[in-house]
């Protein structure tokens, strides 16, 4: 079959001209749910067993959650007995609320209430399907018999309350995928299931709006929340709540944006685990309200422990790139980026300890870094790593920060390079340990090529100590724009250690720094040095015979 979006039609919008939400500003959190026991759970390829569900729940009250879905208990003897393991050994948190899951069907909704018994607190969650497409394809009703399934499972959970008398209930009720209903129904249904549950302002229903198959852009989808709103009855007794699925990848923006057009609650998943493409990541939704200095009430100071907890419990891998938690988000293998990061931190830090605080500065602002990585337990060796895409400033970074060497800026250049054949020739990133070690082969090694025999300290009247070591003697003259080397001598003792390679490198450094375009000297035919000039890019420009024997006239670009 070809490649033929002609088969595919955009959902319908709703009209909202006069839309309010893109002129807000969201300045605190919503209501957090997490569904991870029960709708990343039941996405599974291996659900979670009693050890992980108890795990992840523990793990979930630690960060703060104060609702959580814990199951569907009316679907699997599994469920069933975590939730009577939650109630039994008293693990609820005296300010945690549990939420259950079931369908409109009264043995579902029955056995449900059996599994409350003797808990303190339940959210009763009910649902069905109102789309336009499972209306038609799966149960073959129209608008009236959906909204009778959905109000006669109303009035059983109320009949059942009398089953939990030590239970404080409350109800949330979902029109199943609603992005594919109209938004009209919605509204119509969700306030015919209010009819039954009768809910107060102290005592609300969470109506909640699911996005069980992504179809709508964000800005649609906050559209239909802003409109929901402003139609329903007695919105001081309803809790709006959003569910994102990230099947167009805008999970996060969805619920940003509906958020925005006054949604009160968002259920999620950590780091975006669930159904198909997953649910809305909580943890990304959490700390982008972080990065923009408002607290998102979950804690999140130890994001590598939460991954951890996840993989673990879920079984299934965070990616390297997921925003916040990856391996990889607060590295930077481009040199441009790098010499950035490390210029950033230099001026933080340098401003912080010029207002007497020491390396604790006030706000922070680093390149390429969005949050100080540290507040989500990350450090500081992990920013930089070096591949064969890297350049100097990420290399002087971890030498400074990993082995206490600050490289003057002509060491950095150099070494950078010395790093860069390292990198291309093994195609892949060079640790820290791996960058010293190719530090010390060259520049520390064991039998080194240059070694200072004897120096001479001069102090200076700039206060500063000039210390000089003799390994030879270089006369050169500047004639127009080219440096003429008249002499060369290395003093004994220093011969064939590298000496006149580095002496002729100085010169060609300071021909480049004077602006000169090349540099000239003469050398005897027969001389060794010859050879030494040919290596090092010398081109013979032409020659003449003089009194001891023939010459040649070489010529190197600087």
């Amino acid at each position: 079959m070809s490649f033929d979006p002609s088969r595919y039609r955009a959902p319908e919008r709703v009209n909202l001209p006069d839309r309010r939400w893109p002129t807000r500003t969201i300045t605190r959190p919503p209501i957090w749910l997490s569904t991870d026991l029960r709708d990343g759970n039941q996405a599974l390829i291996d659900p979670m067993d009693p050890v992980r569900k108890r795990r992840m729940f523990e793990t979930l009250v630690a960060m703060g959650f104060k609702e959580i879905e814990v199951g569907f208990p009316s679907a699997s003897q599994p469920d069933f007995d975590f939730v009577r393991q939650l109630i039994d050994e008293d693990l609820i948190p005296d300010d945690v609320t549990i939420q259950v899951l079931t369908q409109c069907r009264d043995e579902l909704i029955a056995r449900t209430y059996e599994s409350l018994v003797g808990a303190p607190r339940a959210i009763v969650h009910f649902y069905n399907s109102t789309s336009t497409l499972q209306r038609r394809v799966v149960f073959g009703l129209d608008q009236a018999g959906i909204t009778a399934i959905a109000v006669n499972a109303a009035r059983m959970c109320r009949k059942l309350e009398a089953t939990v008398p030590g239970t404080q209930v409350r109800y949330e009720y979902s029109p199943e995928s609603y992005t594919g209903t109209e938004i009209e129904y919605a509204v119509e249904i969700c306030e015919a299931v209010a009819d039954v549950i009768e809910p107060t302002p102290g005592q609300p229903l969470i109506m909640n709006l699911p996005a069980t198959v992504e179809m709508y852009s964000p800005n649609i989808y906050a559209d239909t929340i802003e409109w929901f709103l402003r139609t329903v009855r007695d919105r001081d007794c309803v809790v709006l709540s959003l569910h994102p699925h990230n099947d167009r990848g805008c999970a996060v923006a969805a619920a940003e944006l509906g958020v925005l057009a006054g949604a009160d609650r968002v259920e999620g998943c950590l780091f975006g685990n669930g159904e198909r493409t997953g649910n809305v990541d909580v943890v990304t939704l959490a700390m982008n309200l972080f990065s923009q200095g408002i607290d998102p009430e979950l804690d999140i100071s130890d994001i590598d422990a939460l991954r951890r907890t996840a993989e673990y419990c879920n079984r299934l891998p965070v990616h390297e790139r997921h925003p916040y938690v990856g391996d990889l988000v607060y590295t930077a293998f481009s040199g441009s980026h790098q010499d950035a990061i490390k210029k950033g931190f230099a001026a933080l830090y340098s401003d912080s300890e010029a207002a007497g605080r020491g390396r604790d500065y006030e706000i922070w602002g680093v390149p390429y870094l969005p949050i100080d990585p540290a507040h989500v337990g990350r450090s500081y060796e992990a920013v930089i790593r070096v591949n064969s895409q890297s350049g100097k400033g990420g290399i002087a970074y971890i030498m400074e920060n990993e082995h206490g060497f600050s490289l003057p800026r002509r060491l950095q250049i150099e070494f950078s390079k010395a790093i860069q054949t390292v990198a291309e020739d093994t195609g892949t990133e060079i640790t820290p340990s791996a960058m010293w070690d190719e530090f010390k082969a060259v520049y520390l090694p064991d039998e080194p090529r240059l070694q200072l025999r004897s120096h001479q300290l001069v102090a200076r009247d700039d206060e500063h100590t000039a210390i000089t070591a003799q390994i030879g003697v270089m006369r050169v003259t500047e004639e127009d724009q080219s440096l003429h080397i008249r002499d060369v001598q290395v003093v004994e003792g220093w011969r064939r250690t590298g000496a006149g390679t580095f002496l002729l490198d100085t010169a060609h450094r300071w021909a480049r720094a004077r602006g000169l375009t090349e540099t000239q000297l003469r050398v005897f035919v027969d001389n060794p040095a010859a050879r030494l000039y040919i290596r090092m890019g010398y081109k013979t420009a032409g020659s003449r015979l003089a009194q001891f024997g023939a010459i040649r006239h070489m010529v190197r670009g600087v």
